[in-house]
Parts: structure tokens; C-alpha cells; sequence
């Protein structure tokens, strides 16, 4: 690999980060000052999450379809989610600052760290007190009829309040976020018939109890408990 190749690598990864910031004037809560987890810190089973879409009949390039959701990625969200990104977009490094809302319940604030971006993919890394501990990938490729639009999750429960929740609406909630982000996203091209694929797998069945402190930075219980603090 050339020097420029090498270089040019480095560029799609965000730096070393040990903790999570916010300059500007976005409501950074549940971001600032949090360190990022990967599956290994969280608490709950392991899943791999894969959700697909076919935009058939799309003229457009991969490239030119990660460019048009990289800059638009807020607007393609179920209601109710919000997505604030920083002022240079979906980049290496950048924080993602977020508020979704739980079902019949209150808001809950949190983020993410843009861990890779390039033409044709990028990922979400997630930060202490994030329902779930993992990386978020999302890429395009070439398909038969089309570009094919994927989101790929690889997460763990961050906490127990967490996992006890994903059997009872948990796994229905953000099965249903990325579905839906995808067939608007697949609607913003013209797909009138969007058809989904998605593959759920549990690839590790354990729980981690050593993780159970998590409970400490969790944002859902955060949430939870806030009304009951005044």
C-alpha cells in the first residue's frame, strides 16, 4: 500500500478519543464527557442486526447515494427521533448529539462518535449510558435492480434496565427505527414498493454481570427515574 493509500486510510478513522465533547451550542447531555463502548462493555446478550433495502429502478451510484444520506441522515428518522450532527456532517470524529423518545414515556438524550466515514460506508460508535453498547454501520453496494441501502448493528443491552426491556419492547423499538429509516430513505428516491430484509442473530447468548455497574451512567434509567426528582 502506498504512503498517499496509508494516509488516506487514516483519515476515514477518527482519532483516539478517551472522552466525548461538544463545542457548540447543541444540548450535549448524556454526550459530554462519556467515553465510547464497544460490544465488550455492555451488559446484555450480543446481537448482530442486519436491515436491508433495495432501492430498484435507483439511478444512482453507491457513492451518490452514502453522499445524499450522510447529508440529510437526521431527516430519514422515524418521528420523534431527532439527530443533531455537527457543523462538518458525518466525518471521522465528529459527535452525533441524540433525542429519542421512549415509548409512552419521556426523552432520552444521548449520542453518538462518527467512528468511520468514506464514499461508501461509515459507523457509529456509542457512548456510556447509550441503551445499547455497539457499533452502528451503514453502507451502500451495487445490487441487480439497483443500489442496496444496509444498516448493521453489533450490540449488547448497555445495562440490566436495558435488557429486561428488549423481549417486552426493546428489539421491536429499534427494529422498527431502522426499518422505517431505511424505507424513508429508500421513499426520499422515488421506491414506491420498498421491500426490507432484515436477519437478527444472537451471537452471543452470555450476560455480562461484571457490567452490571453500567446501571451507574444509564440514560434510560435516567429518564425513568427523572420525574420522581422533583
Amino acid at each position: 500500500m502506498t504512503d498517499s493509500a496509508n494516509r488516506r486510510d487514516r483519515q476515514e478513522w477518527a482519532a483516539n478519543v478517551g472522552e466525548l465533547h461538544v463545542d457548540d451550542d447543541r444540548d450535549a447531555v448524556g454526550v459530554q464527557g462519556r467515553r465510547v463502548t464497544s460490544p465488550i462493555h455492555g451488559f446484555g446478550k450480543m446481537w448482530q442486526k442486519t436491515y436491508r433495502a433495495a432501492l430498484a429502478g435507483v439511478d444512482r451510484t453507491p457513492q451518490q447515494v452514502i453522499e445524499e444520506w450522510k447529508r440529510h441522515y437526521g431527516d430519514f428518522w422515524p418521528e420523534g427521533n431527532e439527530f443533531f450532527g455537527s457543523s462538518e456532517g458525518i466525518a471521522p470524529g465528529q459527535v452525533g448529539v441524540i433525542s429519542g423518545k421512549l415509548p409512552g414515556g419521556p426523552k432520552v438524550k444521548t449520542g453518538v462518535l462518527v467512528l468511520y466515514a468514506d464514499d461508501e460506508s461509515w459507523a457509529f460508535m456509542t457512548p456510556e449510558g447509550h441503551p445499547f453498547a455497539g457499533i452502528i454501520t451503514f453502507s451502500v453496494e451495487e445490487g441487480e435492480t439497483g443500489p442496496v441501502a444496509q444498516i448493521q448493528l453489533l450490540i449488547r443491552a448497555h445495562d440490566p434496565l436495558v435488557e429486561a426491556a428488549m423481549p417486552i419492547m426493546g428489539h421491536r423499538q429499534e427494529d422498527r427505527l431502522w426499518q422505517q429509516t431505511l424505507t424513508n430513505l429508500a421513499t426520499h428516491f422515488g421506491v414506491e414498493d420498498v421491500e426490507l430484509e432484515t436477519k437478527i442473530v444472537c451471537v452471543d447468548k452470555r450476560r455480562q454481570w461484571k457490567r452490571f455497574g453500567n446501571l451507574r451512567r444509564s440514560r434510560i434509567g435516567a429518564a425513568i427515574a427523572h420525574p420522581f426528582r422533583r
